[in-house]
């Protein structure tokens, strides 16, 4: 080993990673791999010395034994170092699989990014232990934590709101999920709000600079250096363009997109975490939760969705409600530039709804409530997200839309089993609700659907009614009590809508104490109704059938008297293709390749433990028979298969 260079090491140690990759048949991680290559390499010199001693090969210096012996069982000594190489190796990827750690070159580039999260992580935890919530993090407490009291609910909110912007929306987002989480806790995380200190106006300046591409001056007439409003991720401005248009600035804070993403980082790591040693954390799927709320925060945060969010809406509204004209060729992902509207938003509007009168302030919150279904029921395009702060209403009782970046999309079919739901409301039918609702949702393994519909069935009644606006929200929160204590999971889109009808009822018990929910969706689906029935519309529907089966229509006769022929003269046959899927045939060829690998492993094994204990055969060194050599060569090649055998059965990829 003295005489080797460090290239020569490193290459041996390249080779004996190669070879170690190869033997067991699963991707190990290169820098693992060299590791042990190097290990390998280092020690063998050791071991052929020591066993040399041991078998007798070497005495005093001089070779005992004819040199082609001693070449067979020094090679089969090197070999076992290699072996015990690829044990460590397989140890490594049962604790530690390839993947779950950064490689060092990451290590190297992303130490201060590291350090930044290991310090938030720590301020998150000091703040939920400060307000008795740590056990849950670490999951040491494996209760479920929402059967707690309101203690506990006031305890998350005032967590969630110390954690800043993404904890702030994360609970918003929870309290739309009345499907998922006790009344108590979503009446204490609804209150959250996002509202923070205004960013300096130079560090603003710039953002809209930096979002323009040139100086504010070269685009604006003038802008407020006084925000509108500011919340934790965005401010807004009010500006005049050069051409004397009055708009809004909606810009997003310089430094938002960087905290929201560590601290989502924070947030999928701790969900993945209780999901997998929590009972309520499985129960809850939070790790799911925490994707979905990812990817709709993502979205928030590029305002170039917003813009097409905007667009959408106004395209589906139906008149009657303004929303906001970007001005796009100033708009980018970090900067909104649109019309300004004229109103007060409905939270701060007490004293122009008092002034418009209980008749026009019932009108005004009808005609909300039944846009959103309208577009929920018929375009599909909803408004996600209509809390007080995003309507407006002005003197006259006109209302307008703020803050498009949560936009909800529902397909033909989604809209279809929605409208069948109102209809099913609306005329007091719970089988046809129940069927409904397990189309609009994803069916639970063993569904009890005479108890699910009896459940809908009281509902219905106990709200038939309509009594006001109070009865009408509690229809759709037992609703979705129902659906969450049935098992159903609730896709996305639908989870949206729910979200969009929480959202708005707050919204609606301020313009007018009398508006009722389930009043205007049986109304909407009346309107569905009649809809569907028009002449026009049966028409085109069929039409559009017929289209699209006239080509299997054209080919069926040929077909029919193809089959005809073949049973006429005793040629019809079933042909079946059990493996015709390349996943079965992949699944298959995988468990009969572990079997076969098994079995040759346990085979060579068992004949290596006879040869070695075989007390016959000559002998090839003073200490070492020929037969336990054989035996020696044949236990190796059973533990390799061995190895490569547990390798695959917990890392089933190959290479």
């Amino acid at each position: 080993m003295d005489l080797l260079t460090p290239l020569t090491l490193a290459l041996t140690a390249w080779l004996a990673a190669v070879v170690a990759r190869r033997a067991l048949g699963i991707p190990v991680g290169w820098p693992r791999t060299i590791a042990v290559g190097l290990f390998v390499t280092s020690a063998i010199g050791s071991a052929v010395t020591s066993f040399a001693e041991f078998a007798g090969i070497v005495a005093d210096g001089r070779i005992m034994v004819s040199m082609p012996a001693a070449y067979l069982v020094l090679s089969l000594v090197i070999a076992w170092v290699f072996v015990l190489g690829l044990t460590a190796l397989v140890v490594l990827e049962v604790v530690v699989p390839t993947g779950t750690l950064p490689s060092p070159l990451d290590l190297l580039k992303g130490w201060r990014a590291r350090r930044r999260r290991a310090r938030r992580y720590a301020q998150i935890m000091k703040i939920a232990v400060r307000h008795g919530l740590g056990g849950y993090l670490r999951g040491r407490r494996r209760t479920d934590p929402y059967h707690g009291d309101t203690k506990l609910a006031r305890s998350l909110k005032a967590a969630l709101n110390e954690g800043g912007v993404t904890f702030v929306k994360l609970g918003q987002m929870l309290s739309t999920r009345r499907d998922l989480i006790p009344g108590q806790f979503a009446d204490q995380l609804a209150t959250l709000q996002t509202r923070a200190e205004p960013e300096p106006w130079p560090a603003i300046e710039a953002a809209i600079g930096a979002a323009l591409g040139r100086p504010v001056a070269e685009v604006f007439a003038s802008v407020d250096p006084e925000p509108m409003a500011a919340a934790s991720v965005a401010q807004v401005h009010a500006a005049r363009l050069l051409d004397g248009r009055e708009v809004v600035l909606k810009v997003q804070r310089p430094r938002a997109r960087a905290q929201v993403a560590s601290d989502m980082e924070i947030i999928l790591r701790l969900s993945r975490r209780l999901e997998r040693s929590t009972p309520w954390g499985r129960s809850l799927r939070v790790f799911t939760l925490a994707k979905g709320f990812a990817a709709s925060l993502e979205e928030e945060l590029d305002y170039t969705v917003e813009l097409d969010n905007l667009r959408t809406v106004s395209a589906t509204l139906d008149g009657g409600i303004a929303v906001p004209q970007v001005v796009e060729e100033h708009s980018s992902g970090t900067l909104l530039v649109m019309t300004r509207l004229r109103g007060t938003p409905v939270g701060a509007a007490a004293p122009v709804l008092a002034a418009l009168g209980r008749e026009r302030r019932a009108q005004i919150a009808h005609q909300l409530l039944s846009e959103v279904l309208r577009q929920q029921v018929r375009t599909g395009v909803f408004h996600a997200d209509l809390h007080p702060g995003n309507v407006l209403v002005d003197e006259d009782g006109g209302l307008g839309l703020l803050d498009f970046g949560s936009v909800g999309r529902l397909d033909d079919s989604t809209r279809r089993a929605l409208g069948m739901l109102l209809l099913a409301v609306d005329r007091d039918d719970a089988i046809a609700a129940t069927d409904a609702l397990i189309e609009l949702l994803d069916r639970p393994r063993g569904l009890a659907e005479r108890d699910l519909e009896r459940q809908i069935g009281q509902l219905m009644v106990r709200y038939r009614t309509g009594t006001g606006r109070g009865g009408s929200s509690g229809m759709f929160g037992s609703l979705l009590r129902v659906v969450h204590d049935n098992g159903f999971a609730v896709p996305p889109q639908i989870a949206a809508a729910f979200r969009a009808l929480a959202a708005l009822d707050g919204t609606l018990a301020l313009i007018s104490p009398d508006v009722d929910m389930v009043g205007a969706a049986r109304e909407q689906g009346r309107a569905l109704m009649r809809e569907a029935v028009e002449p026009g519309r049966v028409k085109a529907d069929l039409e559009e059938r017929l289209a699209g089966y006239l080509p299997v229509l054209q080919r069926l006769p040929r077909r029919i008297n193809h089959v005809v022929e073949d049973l006429e003269h005793g040629r019809l046959s079933l042909n079946v293709r059990p493996l015709a899927d390349d996943g079965d045939r992949r699944f298959l060829t995988g468990l009969v390749q572990q079997i076969v690998i098994a079995v040759l492993a346990g085979s060579a094994t068992l004949g290596a433990i006879m040869l070695i204990t075989a007390d016959i055969g000559p002998m090839i060194t003073p200490n070492i028979r020929l037969l336990a050599v054989a035996g020696g060569a044949l236990l190796l090649i059973g533990f390799i298969l061995a190895l490569r055998s547990l390798a695959l059965v917990f890392n089933p990829r190959s290479d």
